[in-house]
């Protein structure tokens, strides 16, 4: 199914452990630093370091190749070999983290209490956690990587939650992911009992696990453990109930940016649960894309009611998941580009969002809609940036989510009729309809009396900085999508060749 190329033949040194190690390399010196200044700095500047690893990834990549690239294996010990490789999908998801968390550093120089050791320490930590789960094909790292993210994320969420209500996002947000943790940890483990049964060893190594079929007898107990562990973090109805509460009661873009942002979820589907189950996948794909449908249209309404910018905002990304899934279940080649472009798209876009929310809450201290009004005049560039950001959220002409949601559609259309594509559509207007309404409320609408008093600062330089290279990417990304579209259309060819055999 995959080809394996030694990163040796790709690049001088071992890049993928770079990726891994080098922001903990970072998160050692900044606790090392006495000055919270210095630290800062030297945060932001292992964040850059990152991101410029992952373009020389990047710039190294083979469009052409339909393998995985730059392996790199060590024994260490059964069943926790050490297994890195790339493919276009992981370089795309790798580009994305590596830019939000940046972003996300540069964001907090605006705080008026700014980020501490602990925390800008733990922002490192998460960023090597991810790195790790888009560079190992051992199920166990990605697990381990995984329980490690969503621990630091719960501690950010903690520190720098902006309710009264904290405990019960808090609580709410444990109580699902820990079961999302135990069902994927569940489904791996069968994973490796099935080899262990019949060669006598446990295995987690991706390629190990996929030259042998799962049994009938419990495929799709596995699948089911696996996606809806999975499907927790997309987040994907009815799986969803976790994230409107962590919006409202939770930190207003740091902990939904890292956490809906960058997709793992979405990125774990098409890593392991597609190649390994695509029996399962086939069976159940009628279902899974029925409540994809349902969610569409039950989100959308839910951020019709909403009075709560920070929750209509967590709808509308519930919403928009369920086309994305909509896209991955249509097991169409087309389907599967545009669903991982979704998936940057949205991330970007979401993004965007999150981070011009927070400017206006730290501005307005409320996020109510009733409350906001009038901030266009005084705040364009942070009016400007909303908009885009939820015009690439619908898929508007001008934003990677135009390309994508077409080629999603198509498919759709393709695989199971008009149907599906017409009910995604329409959840596409629907979605237009609420993000319109948002903005008009926030930026457009005669601001009230507290809106009107509240202390509208201008942009600080940070925050136009922030704004300007969120516009940048979606409008460049959106204008000129090819890059992307080579970037994974041969790593998902073996992908779509498996589905064409059992279709």
């Amino acid at each position: 199914m995959y080809t394996e190329i030694h990163w040796s033949l790709q690049s001088a040194f071992p890049v993928l452990s770079a990726l891994q190690l080098l922001p903990l390399a970072f998160m050692l010196l900044v606790w090392a630093q006495r000055s919270e200044k210095t630290a800062v700095r030297m945060a932001i500047a292992g964040s850059l370091a990152e991101l410029l690893l992952g373009v020389y990834l990047y710039a190294g990549f083979e469009l052409q190749q339909t393998g995985m690239q730059f392996a790199e294996f060590s024994l260490l010990f059964p069943p926790f070999s050490y297994h890195a490789a790339v493919d276009g999908v992981s370089v795309l998801f790798i580009l994305l983290s590596a830019l939000l968390l940046l972003i996300i550093l540069v964001y907090g120089l605006t705080f008026r209490h700014p980020l501490e050791k602990q925390e800008l320490a733990a922002i490192l930590a998460i960023e090597s956690s991810l790195m790790v789960q888009f560079t190992n094909v051992n199920l166990l790292w990605f697990l381990l990587a995984s329980a490690l993210q969503l621990l630091l994320v719960g501690y950010l969420l903690k520190q720098r939650s902006t309710s009264a209500q904290t405990d019960l996002a808090l609580s709410r947000y444990f109580q699902f992911m820990l079961v999302g943790l135990l069902l994927l940890t569940l489904g791996i483990f069968m994973l490796g009992w099935n080899h262990a049964h019949v060669h006598e060893q446990w295995e987690f190594d991706l390629f190990e696990l996929a030259k042998h079929e799962i049994p009938v007898d419990f495929r799709s107990i596995v699948f089911f453990l696996l996606f809806y562990g999975l499907a927790v973090r997309i987040p994907l109805f009815p799986l969803h109930g976790w994230f409107p509460l962590v919006a409202e009661h939770g930190t207003v873009a740091i902990a939904g940016v890292l956490l809906i942002g960058i997709k793992v979820g979405a990125f774990g589907l098409v890593r392991f649960v597609l190649p390994l189950l695509p029996e399962a996948v086939m069976q159940w794909q009628i279902y899974i894309m029925a409540f994809a449908t349902a969610g569409i249209f039950y989100a959308a309404l839910l951020a019709l009611l909403q009075t709560n910018l920070r929750r209509l905002l967590a709808f509308a990304v519930v919403s928009h998941t369920s086309i994305m899934i909509i896209g991955l279940f249509s097991l169409e080649h087309a389907a599967f580009q545009g669903s991982m472009l979704l998936a940057i798209n949205y991330g970007l876009a979401g993004a965007g969002l999150l981070f011009m929310t927070g400017m206006v809450y730290r501005r307005t201290k409320t996020l109510r809609l009733d409350k906001l009004g009038g901030l266009f005049d005084r705040l364009p560039l942070i009016g400007v940036t909303f908009f885009i950001a939820g015009l690439s959220i619908v898929g508007m002409p001008g934003t990677p989510g135009f390309d994508a949601a077409h080629l999603v559609l198509e498919a759709a259309i393709v695989r199971f009729g008009a149907l599906p594509s017409i009910a995604a559509a329409l959840g596409n207007v629907i979605a237009a309809g609420f993000l319109l309404f948002a903005f008009q409320k926030a930026f457009l609408a005669a601001a009230d009396g507290q809106s009107r008093h509240a202390d509208i600062r201008p942009p600080l330089p940070a925050e136009r900085l922030v704004a300007a290279v969120l516009v940048l990417v979606l409008l460049t990304t959106g204008f000129y999508s090819e890059p992307w579209m080579e970037l994974i259309d041969a790593s998902l060819q073996p992908l779509s060749a498996l589905f064409n055999h059992h279709g």
